[in-house]
């Protein structure tokens, strides 16, 4: 028998183990002290730290169920929410109270909306980034904004160059993750290197995985038994596709690529909804890694 036959069993069975070891963990939850300082890019006098775009009844009712890459992330998270371009109240007060019992006041937070100008002059104005960094990756990002609006093409994101967050979908676990990015960066001395870490071969699960298990912990501490569930179900698969695609990089050929893909992101769909069922009973892991009570 060729090795490479036993390939897929083995490399299936090692990324489940990551991923319950790793970005499947619940940490525990605890605020973290942001420092502002004279480097910090502060939201101007009188500008709301959340701004909506202005709906658009046909392109965001119809765009997220059009596009290609917004109807595979419907199928890969299994919930039509992903990219839905209609976010209701309830998933921006949810990220607004994290972000206030997390005193984070300065980042941006954009929901369906596409800022051009706004991004550029974040990106280019925020000396917390290295110049470096800020002038080469910085730029970069901006034009990747400017050229692929997610008003369109959908995608939640945290950009650590303009310290933005971006929403497209009506998931309050996946808002509350985007605030634990700027959280997690929030710390960080050195923003732009970690920033470009982000972007190396397997960079994205670390960080993937700190604001993973802060909204494990902060829903622990603050939510209830429906949104921990949710929150099981939603950001696991999420961290799946991370996982799947770093691993899956360096498969043979296509055939193994995908099928390394998929079956990571069922193992961790699997695992998301064993934990989730766990929830409000003895068998649930609390942060502190004892039963619950």
């Amino acid at each position: 028998m060729k090795c490479k036959h036993l390939t897929p069993p083995l490399m299936i069975g090692g990324l489940l183990a990551l991923a319950l070891t790793t970005g499947c963990a619940v940490a525990p939850y605890q605020k973290v002290d942001i420092t502002d300082s004279a480097r910090t890019l502060r939201l101007r006098e009188d500008e709301e730290q959340f701004v909506r775009g202005r709906p658009i009844p046909v392109l965001d009712r119809s765009i997220g169920w059009i596009w290609p890459g917004s109807l595979l992330g419907k199928l890969i998270l299994w919930d039509h929410r992903v990219d839905s371009h209609v976010i209701s109240d309830a998933t921006e007060q949810a990220l607004r109270d994290y972000l206030e019992r997390n005193e984070i006041e300065h980042v941006k937070v954009r929901i369906n909306a596409w800022s051009v100008g706004d991004e550029w002059r974040r990106s280019l104005f925020n000396r917390e980034i290295e110049p470096w960094f800020r002038y080469t990756f910085g730029v970069l990002n901006a034009l990747q904004y400017t050229i692929f609006p997610g008003r369109i093409f959908g995608g939640d994101n945290y950009r650590p160059y303009s310290n933005t967050i971006n929403l497209y979908s009506d998931i309050p676990a996946v808002a509350l993750h985007e605030g634990g990015h700027a959280k997690d960066f929030g710390r960080r001395s050195l923003k732009g290197l970690y920033a470009f870490v982000y972007t190396l071969p397997f960079g994205a699960l670390y960080h993937e995985a700190v604001a993973t298990g802060d909204v494990m912990g902060y829903l622990h501490e603050y939510g209830d038994d429906e949104e921990l569930r949710e929150a099981y179900h939603v950001l696991y698969p999420a961290y799946g596709t991370y996982l799947g695609s770093d691993i899956a990089a360096m498969a043979p050929d296509d055939a193994a690529y995908w099928a390394i893909n998929a079956s990571v992101i069922a193992g961790a769909h699997m695992v998301g909804r064993v934990r989730g069922r766990r929830v409000g009973t003895q068998e649930e892991p609390t942060p502190s890694g004892q039963q619950a009570p």
